[in-house]
């Protein structure tokens, strides 16, 4: 997309949420999470954040860190960015491992920058059996670059990754590792996830009220994602084409998507999440529902989420 293009979106989602305040009388907490691939790639990012900011929006960036200098965390910092996100995926050994040779030193050498610019800086896992062993070697690692959060995501076996099936963490491997987590002492360090059946390890709540998603998987719920060439998906990790901004109205999109819809209806789901007494609160990650399916050759979104362990 151009830059021209980008600011066309910004606009149309500033005039959306606009229009949903108005309507329907509440405030909405609206950001735009910028990543890639690399954001910093684009030579014109600057003018992309330049352009968010100035409609009053939030940014949050992931990024591997790699290309991020003074100057620019400086410059970061002058925007008034929230936070950035960089991938480590372990202690040197394993980053460069998933990574490549060379890439710790690098990416934490943008990680010294971004805090010595003043900007909230996130770690962030990807979670398979090649790395999950050295998890709690990251919250020491972490506390010693003064990082503020350490963060974690499953590895979804789909693009880059689908070649990775065989690293997928076993069910009960994550049950092991969440229940150590969560029961981790962690001084000055917060440690942070949008896995929606970690979320569901500090909820007693077990009794099914209503059919209304109300958090947990944001995939159809709180958020959708533009690729750079226009086109939208429900998440970016769920790659299911549902419109592009170059020829589709986000605001039609977002109401009368068919895969959006299904994702927002608990009748339309199979497997352990159609009958889980927790669905308006988690959904399980339709991503790695969806990635492992289509490993299975099935090509179901809406299947059960094959690492959950959460009993009702």
């Amino acid at each position: 997309m151009s830059l021209h293009e980008v600011k066309e979106v910004v606009a149309e989602v500033t005039e959306m949420i606009k229009a949903w305040e108005e309507s329907y009388k509440i405030k909405f907490s609206t950001s735009f999470n910028i990543t890639g691939g690399e954001p910093f790639l684009r030579s014109d990012i600057f003018a992309v954040f330049e352009e968010i900011r100035s409609r009053g929006f939030d940014i949050y960036i992931l990024s591997n860190g790699i290309l991020i200098d003074n100057e620019k965390a400086e410059k970061l910092s002058s925007l008034g960015i929230k936070g950035v996100q960089v991938s480590i995926e372990g202690p040197n050994g394993i980053h460069e491992m998933i990574r490549g040779k060379g890439t710790f030193s690098s990416s934490i050498r943008g990680v010294y920058h971004l805090l010595k610019a003043g900007i909230k800086v996130t770690l962030n896992v990807t979670l398979s059996d090649i790395n999950a062993d050295s998890f709690m070697e990251m919250i020491e690692l972490s506390s010693s670059l003064g990082v503020h959060k350490l963060g974690f995501s499953r590895l979804v076996p789909s693009g880059r990754g689908a070649g990775l099936l065989h690293n997928m963490l076993k069910k009960e491997k994550v049950k092991e590792l969440y229940e150590t987590i969560y029961s981790s002492k962690i001084n000055g360090l917060e440690i942070v996830t949008g896995d929606p059946v970690y979320s569901q390890m500090s909820s007693t709540n077990n009794k099914e009220t209503n059919f209304t998603p109300l958090g947990g998987c944001a995939a159809g719920v709180s958020g959708l994602t533009i690729l750079q060439d226009g086109l939208i998906t429900p998440c970016r990790r769920l790659h299911i084409p549902i419109g592009n901004v170059k020829t589709d109205s986000l605001r039609e999109v977002w109401a009368t998507s068919k895969v959006l819809q299904k994702l927002r209806d608990k009748k339309q789901y199979s497997g352990k999440c159609g009958s889980c007494k927790r669905w308006n609160s988690c959904r399980g990650c339709r991503a790695i529902a969806y990635a492992y399916s289509c490993a299975k050759g099935e090509n179901d979104f809406l299947s059960e989420d094959p690492q959950c362990f959460i009993e009702e």
